[in-house]
C-alpha cells in the first residue's frame, strides 16, 4: 500500500518499525461490549443506573481501580466492597461463554509472523484477565512472554509507563514502535510514550481517536497490514 496514510505512518517512525504493541480488549479480543454490558448491569444493581453504551463512554479504556474511583465520584460514596469481586466473577462467566477474537486479528498476526515483525500486548487489565481472554480466543500462545499489564508499573493508561515498560521488555525503541489502540486513553498513553498510534475505530469514532493523538485510523484490522507495508 502506498496511500497517504501509510506514508504518514512510515514518516512518523522514520521509516523503520521495530515492532507493534497491541491493546488487548477491543483490539485482540472482542470483549468491550461484553465487559461493559456486565459492568452496566452490576452498577444498575447497586443503585447507579447504567446502559452498556453509557458504560463504554464513561469507563472504556480505564483500569478497574480507576473505574471504582469514577463510580465513587458518580455515587457520592464508595460502592460495596465486593464490587470488583462480583464483576470479576460475572464477567469471567460471560467471557468464557461469548468471547471471540476481533475480526481480522488472526490474519493480521499471521501476516506479521510471516514478515518477521515482532509484537506484544499492553493492557490496563490484569494478567489473569489477559490469560482468560487470550486463552479463550486461542491467542494466548502467540503472546507468550510478551504480555504487559498496568499492574506491572502501577500507573495505567493514559500514563505512558505501561507502553514504555512493554517497549523495554520487547526491546523496541519507542520512537520506532507502532501501537494499535481503540480507546482515547490508550492513544494518549502511547502518544505520551513517543510511539506512533494506529487508532482502531470500531467502537470509538475515528475523530475522537485522532483528537487523542492517533496518526491514522482504520475501521478494519485487515487494513493495518497494508499500513505497515505488508498488504
Amino acid at each position: 500500500m502506498n496511500s497517504p496514510s501509510a506514508e504518514s505512518l512510515r514518516h512518523a517512525v522514520g521509516g523503520v518499525i521495530d515492532g507493534v504493541i497491541f491493546d488487548c480488549d477491543g483490539v485482540l479480543v472482542d470483549s468491550e461490549r461484553i465487559s461493559n454490558g456486565t459492568w452496566a448491569l452490576l452498577l444498575t444493581e447497586i443503585g447507579l443506573p447504567m446502559t452498556m453504551e453509557q458504560s463504554l463512554s464513561i469507563f472504556m479504556g480505564n483500569s478497574m481501580p480507576r473505574c471504582v474511583e469514577i463510580v465513587t465520584e458518580m455515587m457520592g460514596h464508595a460502592p460495596p466492597d465486593d464490587l470488583l469481586a462480583r464483576f470479576t466473577a460475572n464477567v469471567t462467566v460471560a467471557l468464557q461463554r461469548d468471547l471471540e477474537p476481533v475480526d481480522g486479528i488472526v490474519a493480521l498476526l499471521d501476516t506479521l509472523d510471516a514478515a518477521g515483525m515482532r509484537y506484544g500486548v499492553a493492557s490496563n487489565g490484569e494478567h489473569e484477565k489477559m490469560r482468560t481472554t487470550l486463552g479463550k480466543t486461542g491467542l494466548l500462545s502467540r503472546f507468550e512472554g510478551r504480555r504487559f499489564s498496568a499492574v506491572d508499573v502501577g500507573k495505567p493508561k493514559p500514563a505512558p509507563d505501561l507502553f514504555l515498560h512493554a517497549a523495554r521488555g520487547l526491546g523496541f525503541d519507542p520512537a520506532r514502535t507502532i501501537v494499535v489502540e481503540d480507546s482515547p486513553l490508550g492513544v494518549q498513553g502511547a502518544t505520551a510514550a513517543g510511539m506512533t498510534v494506529i487508532g482502531y475505530a470500531e467502537i470509538v469514532s475515528a475523530e475522537r481517536l485522532r483528537a487523542a493523538g492517533a496518526v491514522v485510523t482504520v475501521e478494519r484490522l485487515a487494513d493495518v497490514a497494508g499500513l505497515l507495508g505488508f498488504g
